[in-house]
């Protein structure tokens, strides 16, 4: 089984490789991150706890944020729904922790970084499912930082 690895090139905001790798081995890479999930889990002494999901299909991912201050320190997801809405939630957040958990680089990510995280076929026959973890994490962050400039976040 391939591992998702940064390919050649890759920067720190560029996505992992498996949107790249030809669909047999993509395929095994997005059914292994749904069978052993990546950052799954509660996360204790969250931050924000924000849930998402997809009324039309029943997708659900709920995001943990946990911040110390201005820096965000972990992230987390529990989820349950089909096997593209959370095998693209553990591939973001692979990506997110492989990259230094930075917020602004979440907030900058669309639809086309879904299209080069799980590769482009994927997310245009699934977009709503594809990009429901992006949509919830980008919407704990500003949660997160809406707790911040209110003063209300005690991390």
């Amino acid at each position: 089984m391939s591992t998702v690895t940064p390919g050649e090139g890759c920067t720190a905001h560029r996505p992992p490789v498996a949107g790249k790798l030809d669909p047999e081995t993509r395929l095994q890479v997005v059914t292994d991150h749904y069978q052993n999930p990546r950052h799954f889990g509660a996360l204790p002494e969250a931050t924000v706890v924000l849930p998402g999901g997809n009324p039309g299909c029943g997708d659900v991912v709920v995001i943990y944020l946990r911040a110390e201050g201005e820096r965000l320190v972990d992230v987390k997801y529990e989820g349950q729904g089909c096997t593209v809405s959370q095998a693209a939630a553990s591939l973001l957040l692979e990506h997110l922790h492989a990259t230094g958990l930075d917020p602004d680089a979440v907030l900058a990510m669309d639809y086309r970084f879904m299209e080069e995280l799980l590769g482009n076929d994927l997310v245009r026959a699934r977009p709503r499912c594809a990009t429901l973890a992006l949509g919830t994490l980008k919407s704990a962050i500003q949660a997160w930082r809406r707790k911040l400039r209110a003063g209300t976040h005690q991390g």
